[in-house]
């Protein structure tokens, strides 16, 4: 099964991720955390890798009603967005929200899972648009 949800964009990363939290903001979803996996591992562990960063959007209405379905679902929460170099291009890739349902088997997530899948959805839309 899938987990993901990808566009790739012919832009250069920095662009790449400027648009992307713009087309997030759009959907209501807000960074609340964020991981430079690149400069991580370089200060880390010395190793080199393309630019790689992982954004951590939560949409708190969304993220309430998840929670009051389920409180240990916040070991799936926030939903991470991946930016990242592959070649000449730049990758956006989305937790599939799907997955929660998937994993907890919680039919009462559903609904959640379905706004925020799409959200998200609009979110790499309007991406791919640009």
């Amino acid at each position: 099964m899938p987990y993901d949800r990808t566009v790739r964009l012919d832009a250069d990363f920095g662009t790449a991720v400027a648009a992307v939290r713009n087309a997030l903001a759009d959907q209501g979803f807000g960074i609340l955390t964020e991981i430079d996996v690149k400069a991580t591992l370089k200060a880390k562990l010395g190793h080199g890798m393309e630019d790689y960063l992982i954004l951590g959007a939560c949409n708190p209405p969304l993220a309430h009603q998840a929670l009051e379905a389920d409180r240990s679902i916040g070991l799936l929460l926030p939903c991470n967005v991946v930016v990242r170099r592959d070649g000449d291009t730049t990758l956006v890739q989305a937790l599939d929200p799907g997955t929660m349902v998937t994993l907890t088997g919680l039919d009462t997530l559903k609904p959640v899972a379905d706004e925020a899948t799409a959200r998200l959805d609009a979110a790499l839309s309007a991406l791919a648009a640009t």
